[in-house]
C-alpha cells in the first residue's frame, strides 16, 4: 500500500500533494474521534442486582418549565420479579412514576401508587406515551447535552444511581433502539 502512495505522490505536483496529505490527516483524525467517543455514547447502562437499566434519558425543557420527563428500560435477568418503588434526584423537588393512557378517547396521566413490577426474565420500557418518570418542581432546567443524576430504588435489588442524558426538546432519545 505504501508503494501506491509513493507512486501517486511522485505524479502529483507539490501543492496538490500537500492538500491530499492534509485531507487524509483530517479524515483519519475525524475517524479516530468518532471511535474514541463511541464507548461513552453507547455505554449508558447501569446494573443493580439482577436488573439492567438501559439508556436513561430526558428532554431539554424550555425556560420556566416546572416538570421534566424521564425514560429508560429495565431488564430483569433474574428468576424473581422486582419492583421500582421510588425515584429521587437533585434536579427536582420530587420525582414520581406516572402512567399515560387513553380512556374513552381522552388521554390521562396519573401517578403509579404501588410501584412498577419488573417481571422475572422480562423487560419494561419507560417511554413517552406510557410509563415514565416525572421530575416535579425543577430546580434547574435540563439542557441538551448535559446529564443529571437520579437514584432509583427497587424492592429487591436496592438502590442505584443513574445518569440521565438530556436530549433535544423534540428528540426521542434513541428510545426506538432501547425499548425493544
Amino acid at each position: 500500500m505504501s508503494q501506491f502512495f509513493r507512486t501517486a505522490a511522485r505524479a502529483m505536483p507539490g501543492s496538490i500533494l500537500r492538500s491530499f496529505k492534509q485531507r487524509l490527516c483530517i479524515a483519519v483524525l475525524a475517524f479516530a474521534l468518532v471511535f474514541v467517543g463511541a464507548p461513552t455514547v453507547f455505554a449508558h447502562e447501569f446494573k443493580v442486582g439482577d436488573l439492567e437499566i438501559g439508556h436513561p434519558w430526558s428532554r431539554a425543557t424550555p425556560a420556566g418549565a416546572k416538570v421534566a420527563g424521564g425514560y429508560f428500560t429495565v431488564t430483569n435477568k433474574g428468576n424473581a420479579p422486582d419492583r421500582l418503588l421510588s425515584i429521587s434526584s437533585d434536579i427536582s423537588e420530587k420525582a414520581e412514576l406516572h402512567q399515560m393512557g387513553v380512556k374513552d378517547g381522552v388521554m390521562t396521566m396519573r401517578p403509579v401508587a404501588d410501584g412498577l413490577e419488573i417481571p422475572a426474565g422480562g423487560k419494561v420500557a419507560l417511554a413517552p406515551g406510557g410509563y415514565h418518570l416525572m421530575f416535579i418542581g425543577l430546580k434547574r432546567q435540563p439542557k441538551q447535552g448535559e446529564k443529571f443524576s437520579a437514584t432509583l430504588t427497587f424492592e429487591k435489588a436496592g438502590t442505584v444511581s443513574v445518569d440521565f442524558a438530556v436530549e433535544g426538546m423534540g428528540e426521542m432519545g434513541g428510545m426506538d433502539d432501547h425499548a425493544n
